[in-house]
């Protein structure tokens, strides 16, 4: 099959790769770019743990071909932390012991970044059915509903102070 070369613009960088038509976003950004936090699960849509964010909305890399990315701003994991400074999410997952083997984390992560910064405004029950959509093997759930509703807290607090 042959190649393409295609522009991403990855965490606010720009990526020139070349792949196959064919290449997932989830494989790209892990192959391609070197950003091996997108994790990959079950490569159907179904476990979440591929999420990313695409111009600001939640999205499956794994069903997503790359060269449909060109021209979106992909925020992938490893745009949250900066160098040891966490992101605010990433502290309330500490806090709230919310992950177990990590595996599911940076999905959960991406899900919730994203939605909670378009809207911090959700009650406890919007946030389970949020994050039904990412699946976790470890935890049962508790902890990242309550680190969850920590970090909205905390935006909204920001929001109330501007």
């Amino acid at each position: 099959m042959s190649k393409v070369s295609v522009s991403l613009n990855v965490n606010g960088l720009t990526h020139q790769v070349v792949v196959e038509p064919r290449q997932t976003l989830a494989d790209v950004l892990r192959e391609e770019c070197g950003l091996t936090g997108t994790h990959l699960g079950c490569e159907h849509g179904v476990c979440g743990a591929c999420t990313v964010s695409l111009d600001g909305v939640p999205a499956r890399a794994c069903l997503i071909y790359g060269v449909m990315a060109e021209g979106m701003e992909i925020r992938t994991v490893e745009s949250l932390a900066h160098g040891n400074d966490l992101h605010p999410l990433q502290r309330a997952f500490m806090r709230h012991h919310a992950l177990q083997c990590g595996y599911c984390t940076p999905g959960f992560l991406m899900l919730l970044a994203t939605s909670l910064e378009a809207n911090p405004y959700r009650d406890a029950a919007e946030m389970r059915e949020l994050i039904s959509s990412n699946l976790c093997r470890c935890t049962g759930y508790q902890n990242i509903v309550a680190a969850a509703e920590d970090y909205a807290a905390e935006l909204r607090a920001e929001r109330s102070a501007a």
